[in-house]
């Protein structure tokens, strides 16, 4: 589940959606979406709109800002029944068809389970590509369910603990080569007011206390390799995206233990068949602590990837270990011709290293289908809505806004 979206199973709520632009003409840049810009498209705006004019793609991406606000009501597996009011900034710094397509997503979501969910996600593309700017910042204070450590924890007992949480994820990357970049961040993530609101049976609380306790802190450097060919992050119709962070946590920075880890993240994007809008999409995700022992809420986990996408089928947290292999696949196909409604299929595994031993002892399989409404023909945002299905019965709905990855 990613925290920045959620939910429209209804969407009779929508109340107001806009895209505004400051217009320059002369210098303003021209938003690539995919290479199918046709005056036919359509997206939510186009629907509501009572009179004027349609504008095309191409006249409306003349404009240098595209701007979606979108309030919702839904339900997913980890929140249960929730409000949420979503925003989405999309820019270009410059009038290069090959700059990449810069985006600010905001919302605010509380839920059924007293949930209060606040991101702000910046990916920022200076001039020419030069530099690449993201931040990742998430206020959360998040009932949660843990099911211990590895692939073969049992459904039936997990724990429901409640915390609030901060993280602050800041990374400036500079290009040493046509899409190919190296960065250096600083991660600050913290989590305090750690209970339990399960009553436990004395030997369990005390194990509790000992593996989470009642804060947690890590503190740490981060060391990123990107290449990045997709022009648009929020849509991609193709394209090639390798990720490699290594992130080391020292106490003097303030991290409450050393520990360091290391994320592979590479996803691919092929139009497919290669004369159609119809796109599949790769995605690998290796999670691995490689040195120390991470808080237990920052150990790899279903769903708590950067983008708390990962596992579509389970709910978050389901399952934890030191380390973590994950593939997923997706199709994505038109449903109408104008683009505004489309359609996935997709199916995901994922693996952990158990609580003794650091083998990967259980494979978890996961599938479904969803469905996509285009919220703006301009950025490519789309509203995210799956239904997934995981062992043992899991099942629910997954939303986002933008794709999934």
């Amino acid at each position: 589940m990613n925290f920045k979206s959620l939910l429209l199973l209804s969407l009779s709520l929508y109340f107001v959606y806009t895209s505004v632009a400051q217009s320059d003409s002369s210098s303003s840049p021209r938003l690539v979406v995919n290479q199918f810009d046709s005056s036919k498209e359509r997206d939510l705006k186009d629907v509501f709109r009572r009179k004027g004019k349609i504008s095309s793609v191409e006249e409306q991406s003349k404009k240098k800002y595209q701007f979606s606000l979108v309030p919702a009501l839904g339900y997913t597996l980890q929140t249960g029944f929730a409000g949420i009011l979503s925003a989405n900034l999309a820019y270009k710094t410059d009038n290069n068809p090959d700059t990449k397509l810069s985006s600010i997503t905001t919302s605010f979501t509380y839920s059924q389970y007293n949930q209060s969910i606040l991101p702000l996600q910046a990916d920022i593309w200076t001039k020419n590509n030069k530099f690449n700017i993201v931040s990742d910042n998430r206020f959360i204070q998040y009932p949660s369910d843990i099911y211990g450590l590895g692939g073969r924890t049992d459904p039936n007992k997990g724990v429901t603990i409640n915390f609030s949480g901060l993280k602050l994820h800041e990374t400036v990357l500079m290009a040493v080569n046509k899409d190919l970049y190296l960065g250096l961040g600083i991660y600050f993530d913290k989590f305090w007011d750690i209970y339990s609101i399960d009553t436990l049976r004395r030997r369990t609380a005390l194990r509790f206390n000992n593996v989470v306790g009642t804060k947690e802190v890590a503190t740490g450097l981060a060391f990123k390799l990107l290449y990045d060919n997709r022009l648009n992050q929020l849509n991609p119709a193709n394209g090639f995206y390798t990720n490699l962070v290594f992130r080391p946590n020292f106490t003097f920075l303030g991290s409450q233990t050393n520990w360091q880890s290391l994320l592979l993240d590479v996803r691919k994007y092929v139009t497919f068949p290669q004369k159609s809008h119809n796109v599949l999409a790769f995605w690998s995700l290796d999670w691995l602590t490689t040195k120390g022992t991470p808080p237990y809420l920052l150990l790899p986990s279903t769903g708590w990837d950067d983008q708390y996408n990962s596992g579509r089928g389970y709910i978050q947290g389901r399952y934890r270990g030191d380390n973590m292999y994950y593939f997923e696949t997706e199709y994505r196909y038109r449903i109408s011709r104008n683009g505004l409604l489309g359609g996935v299929v997709f199916a995901n595994a994922e693996k952990f290293s158990g609580e003794i031993s650091k083998q990967f002892n259980s494979l978890a399989p996961g599938y479904g289908v969803g469905f996509r409404l285009k919220l703006n023909k301009f950025s490519g945002a789309n509203l995210c809505v799956d239904y997934g299905f995981g062992e043992n019965g899991s099942k629910g709905f997954f939303v986002n806004l933008g794709e999934v990855f």
